[in-house]
């Protein structure tokens, strides 16, 4: 009698572990990206920051910081990045006209 309990939980929890589940998400509506035509001052600091930035760490999108928070970030990188001035207001320039 014991075996014959033990085999039907047993039958039971390989049937319910098999059952497909279905799990309802509420999504909420997508906005739709904008899009800038970059003149080629900002595409070739775009560049600069897609590849300067992303050999050490990942790319945080332009609009994850404010104005103010970029600023200190970006002078922090520059040294560590061994970027020059010229090249750093080029990143500083995209990523301002981002937000």
């Amino acid at each position: 009698m014991k075996s014959k309990i033990v085999a039907a939980a047993a039958l039971a929890v390989v049937l319910f572990s098999c059952a497909s589940k279905t799990v309802a998400v509420q999504t909420a509506p997508t906005e739709v990206a904008k899009t800038t035509v970059l003149s080629p001052e900002l595409v070739e600091g775009k560049n600069l920051y897609e590849n300067s930035c992303a050999r050490c760490h990942q790319l945080y999108a332009p609009t994850a910081y404010s104005k103010e928070n970029w600023q200190p970030i970006l002078t922090r990188m520059q040294v560590k990045a061994h970027l020059d001035d010229v090249k750093m207001a080029s990143i500083s320039n995209y990523i301002s006209s981002q937000l």
